[in-house]
């Protein structure tokens, strides 16, 4: 192996962990982020209309991420 391979190898393996590590969220920064267009639905209006085809095409109420289908033969 080579030393530029072994190296990045050693640094992927020191960055790996780093990434998780996660500091707090200032305070002057929670305004930006509780902005409406921050929002992982932006449109509840929209996120309400797809939640309800949704189950309205599994037969199944709320919830999103659930396996199987709306049969019960999971």
């Amino acid at each position: 192996m080579s030393i530029k391979a072994l190296l990045g190898l050693v640094l992927a393996a020191v960055q790996v962990p780093l990434a998780g590590c996660v500091t707090e969220v200032p305070p002057w920064e929670r305004g930006i982020l509780a902005r409406p267009e921050m929002a992982m639905e932006p449109d509840p209006l929209e996120a309400s209309f797809r939640q309800h085809v949704f189950f309205s095409k599994e037969g199944a109420a709320g919830g999103y991420g659930v396996g199987g289908g709306g049969c019960g033969c999971n």
